[in-house]
């Protein structure tokens, strides 16, 4: 099991070694999984975070978990700029993307499924923003799979031409402080990852 939050610290290091400010496309589930994260990177890179998460339902979680996204990065005080980017809202897709699959118990293949497609958007929108790495807050979650996160990234890197960030960001108490962050800001935190097969 490779160890990405080391990866992601040599990353750094090399970074500051240089004294550049990099882009980073970062995508966003939600605002309590981007507290930690944005406060983390922001110390060394130009953020702009994409939210694209068409298999959050119904419409109005989505909207709520949207706002309070835009108020976290208005109400957190950040080393750089953080502009927030937000994808289509596209359930329909989500659905088309998980069929056949329906049945099958969160956190396997459906849940990988998921990663990808929201990854992948991720990829196209750091190409379209020319941004230098793309990666995702989904790390953060005990509830998610970091080295397929990863691996998936890393494949959608070399097919977009992309650099991606590793990360396994729920390392170094980083969960643990996105909770803390969050009571701070008074974030609503859902209890469900947020497609229907998660609530259910």
């Amino acid at each position: 099991m490779e160890n990405y939050q080391k990866k992601l610290e040599k990353i750094i290091d090399k970074l500051q070694d240089t004294g550049t400010v990099p882009n980073l496309l970062l995508h966003s589930c939600c605002a309590p999984c981007s507290s930690y994260v944005l406060e983390y990177l922001s110390r060394y890179f130009s953020i702009t975070l994409f939210y694209y998460n068409p298999n959050i339902s119904p419409k109005e979680e989505y909207e709520k978990r949207v706002e309070e996204q835009q108020r976290l990065i208005g109400a957190m005080d950040l080393v750089h700029p953080v502009q927030f980017l937000e994808g289509v809202y596209d359930p329909e897709r989500f659905y088309a993307m998980a069929k056949g699959m329906e049945g099958l118990p969160e956190g396997g293949e459906r849940c990988f499924a998921c990663y990808r497609l929201r990854l992948e958007e991720a990829a196209k929108a750091a190409l379209a923003q020319k941004a230098d790495y793309f990666t995702t807050t989904l790390s953060i979650s005990p509830l998610k799979n970091a080295q397929k996160l990863n691996e998936i990234g890393q494949e959608l890197a070399i097919q977009y031409g992309m650099a991606y960030l590793p990360s396994d960001f729920k390392k170094k108490e980083g969960y643990k402080r996105s909770i803390e962050l969050s009571g701070i800001y008074g974030l609503y935190r859902q209890n469900y990852c947020g497609c229907v097969f998660s609530k259910r």
